[in-house]
């Protein structure tokens, strides 16, 4: 539930903010509060645990794309590197539905990470499976969203509002 800091209330509010200006409904977000699944930077989850609510979750909506972080978790958020690992596990052991797919978001390095429209020559030339380039418009939106989340912009979350390649381009990779 994002309680990291105790903050679990506020980051919910913060959450259903941000998915409300990018147009995603409130009965579309799902909120899991379990506490072996701890908001904490530092902490793995527990894979088998976490595919069983991930599966609920695409099952009970019929989902049949899933965006999830690469093994790198972007910036190596141990909750981040969790996830993909529960989402590699339900489609290596082919417990997704028929038809879902998964895209993973490449974790590129620091310096491509913070060069922001800069990166889209070497992500242009590199091999993906899919390539996201944000209009100005669509940039703006994905800024307003995240600053919806006002108990996590730290001084850092800042500079990434500003510079990092993710709020202009996301490269992605079939799973």
């Amino acid at each position: 539930s994002g309680n990291y800091y105790n903050q679990g209330e506020i980051r919910k509010k913060e959450l259903e903010q941000s998915c409300f200006l990018l147009g995603i409904p409130a009965s579309d977000v799902t909120v899991v509060d379990h506490r072996d699944l701890p908001d904490n930077p530092a902490v793995e989850w527990d894979t088998q645990l976490l595919a069983a609510f991930v599966l609920k979750h695409i099952e009970a909506n019929n989902i049949n794309l899933v965006v999830t972080f690469d093994a790198g978790g972007v910036s190596g958020h141990a909750n981040h590197v969790s996830l993909h690992r529960a989402v590699r596990y339900l489609h290596s052991a082919r417990k997704l539905p028929e038809g879902c797919r998964v895209l993973v978001l490449e974790s590129v390095n620091l310096f491509r990470k913070y060069i922001s429209i800069l990166d889209v020559p070497v992500s242009c030339l590199l091999p993906r499976d899919a390539l996201f380039i944000l209009s100005e418009e669509e940039t703006e939106q994905a800024r307003r969203a995240m600053r919806c989340h006002r108990s996590q912009l730290l001084w850092f979350r800042h500079m990434y509002l500003l510079f990092s390649r993710y709020m202009v381009i996301n490269s992605l990779r079939l799973l």
